[in-house]
């Protein structure tokens, strides 16, 4: 059929369509979708939808009825949509509603095939020419279309809009980003350690809406275009902070989170952890302890764990002494502190000053050694550590001993710390 002849079609079948529906013609069809039922008529439905025209012709009932549709993408709410449509009664298209408009379309199969200007062209025309065009439009597309999914994926939204995300993102950043600095916002509420902070771009908070699989192929894309890993920081304690939320990591105590939302937000946090910058400094020590928490309370991978405690190790210079006092979640009523988990930040942090590490490089590739006075910082840090600890009395001595014997002698300028820290567990412990 030539293309006027199936415009001039088209535009028939239209108008049939919209005289029904003015006459309120009694339906002989009825359409269950989802939840619903929709009482319509045959022929509008048929006229567009190449999905029902092919039911109908194939149906052994010549009066066929009843039409279920219960996986339609969007449910009830999208069919209602594309039904209107069928009816050319009008509503207005937005970015609320552009994909499940696409996935229903592709449901029905509504292309030009069977009605020009079907709804197939009209929701590509909108993504392509408005929807797309904004950072914060393709974000909401993005994620709306989680619960569409798999057909969001087959009709390429989910795609377009990482496209989309990544380009508007990188081009953005090329004008708010102005050399590299540190990290910003972090977990949970809890104060960083004074440093620079990440200028955050404007759009960072709207990705944090995003299923964290989603996320993860969005700043994958991000990069690919040329997005500097060291600047996903701040994006990255954007995310953390909102879906992490709630977690119980500063205190010792039983769990009080169901098994199902902790699996999710150990695969939440493993991934964020997996795609953390590879920079020294890109992160402040304090974010990476309220991680390594949430890491240990949600027992995450080994992996996960050790590579926190590594990063920690190489910035131990930056810490504070509440970065180190991580409740022990073991739940068995020992220790009061994890000291295991510290021992190992230590460890990590004197084979970085004997050895340096690949991860001690700055945004241009070049080896960062320490300054001169972070091994005394580190000493002092430690010697408060060991004052803090030497009050449990679940400590036993050899820990206490192996914990100490860690702190190389030139970082102990003076003997004071140390010695505070072995009356403080002599008292306590006065059977040693």
């Amino acid at each position: 059929m030539s293309s006027k002849k199936k415009e001039l079609l088209s535009t028939a079948m239209k108008r049939t369509s919209e005289w029904i529906f003015s006459q309120e013609i009694p339906s002989d069809v009825t359409v269950q979708a989802g939840e619903a039922s929709f009482s319509l008529h045959k022929f509008p439905l048929v006229s567009k939808c190449g999905y029902i025209r092919k039911l109908v012709s194939e149906s052994s009932d010549a009066d066929l009825s009843v039409i279920e549709v219960h996986d339609v993408p969007g449910g009830a709410e999208a069919f209602e949509l594309a039904a209107k449509f069928c009816y050319g009664i009008n509503f207005e298209i937005s970015t609320e509603n552009i994909a499940m408009l696409r996935c229903v379309a592709e449901y029905l199969e509504m292309t030009e095939d069977y009605a020009v200007g079907n709804l197939v062209g009209r929701a590509e025309a909108y993504l392509n020419e408005v929807a797309l065009k904004s950072l914060a439009g393709a974000v909401t597309i993005l994620h709306l279309s989680e619960a569409l999914l798999p057909m969001a994926e087959k009709v390429k939204v989910v795609g377009r809009c990482i496209d989309a995300i990544a380009y508007i993102a990188c081009k953005e950043s090329q004008f708010s980003m102005s050399g590299r600095v540190a990290s910003g916002t972090d977990l949970l509420n809890s104060s960083l350690a004074s440093h620079p902070k990440h200028i955050v771009d404007w759009w960072a908070e709207d990705l944090t809406v995003l299923r964290i699989d989603v996320f993860q192929r969005v700043l994958i894309a991000m990069m690919a275009r040329g997005f500097k890993q060291y600047a996903l920081g701040p994006i990255l304690m954007l995310y953390a902070q909102k879906s992490l939320r709630g977690l119980e990591v500063f205190g010792k105590g039983r769990k009080k989170i169901e098994p199902k939302q902790e699996h999710e937000k150990r695969v939440i946090l493993e991934t964020i952890v997996s795609l953390l910058p590879r920079e020294k400094n890109a992160m402040s020590v304090s974010f990476l302890s309220m991680l390594l928490r949430a890491a240990i309370y949600l027992e995450t991978t080994v992996a996960c764990r050790l590579d926190l405690e590594k990063r920690m190790g190489l910035q131990l210079g930056q810490a504070v002494l509440d970065d180190l006092l991580i409740p022990s979640f073991s739940f068995t009523g020992d220790l009061l502190f994890d000291v295991d988990t510290v021992q190992r930040i230590m460890m990590n942090y004197l084979e970085c000053e004997t050895d340096g590490n690949p991860f001690s490089y700055n945004a241009d590739e070049e080896y960062v050694s320490p300054p001169p006075s972070d091994l005394e910082r580190v000493g002092k840090l430690m010697e408060s550590y060991l004052a803090e600890i030497a009050s449990d009395r679940n400590l036993n001595v050899s820990k206490f001993i192996s914990l100490a014997e860690l702190l190389p002698e030139q970082s102990r300028v003076k003997e004071d710390g140390m010695y505070r820290a072995i009356d403080i567990y002599l008292k306590v412990h006065s059977h040693v």
